[in-house]
């Protein structure tokens, strides 16, 4: 079986970088949070409540989508948001095998979560933009959506599950 590459998406307060670095030690694969990726532009954009366009995200999603192609052979889970179709198959581009696990939230959750957390450069104000800018996975997209609520053991074994690496 080949060495699993995942993408953990979701808006931001779903718990992706919680849930892809425990997939990631799950599966014994290295861990990327691409919020580590953004150009410093992006994160100053971000943290003056200004929501990125697309021209913005795509140097970052050229970055993830490398980053994804050279763990192909050996596997890997990065946590990206990754809200739209036209993102995800950018990211595909560069490594067509790549799964995705999408956490879903109802935004109410997502927004008391973010009202919660400190230190992370996107502020609360921003949810908006991303669930306007959200494209649910499609049926034909490699992968899973489960529920942001759930505990992150569950998440994960879920996953690994379905995958069939028990």
């Amino acid at each position: 079986m080949p060495a699993p590459l995942v993408v953990v998406t979701g808006l931001s307060g779903s718990g992706k970088t919680t849930v892809g670095a425990s997939l990631a030690r799950a599966l014994d694969v290295p861990f990327c949070d691409a919020d580590d990726l953004h150009p410093e532009a992006n994160v100053a954009k971000m943290a003056s409540g200004r929501a990125l366009d697309d021209r913005d995200r795509l140097p970052w999603l050229e970055l993830v989508g490398h980053w994804l192609a050279d763990h192909a052979e050996g596997g890997g889970v990065t946590a990206c948001s990754a809200l739209k179709r036209s993102y995800r198959d950018l990211l595909r581009s560069h490594a067509p095998a790549v799964g995705f696990l999408h956490l879903s939230a109802d935004a109410d959750v997502l927004a008391e979560r973010l009202a919660s957390r400190s230190g992370h450069f996107m502020p609360p104000a921003m949810l908006r933009s991303q669930l306007e800018t959200l494209e649910p996975l499609e049926p034909d997209e490699p992968g899973m959506v489960v529920d942001a609520g759930t505990g992150v053991a569950d998440i994960v074994e879920k996953y690994v599950e379905a995958s069939g690496r028990t």
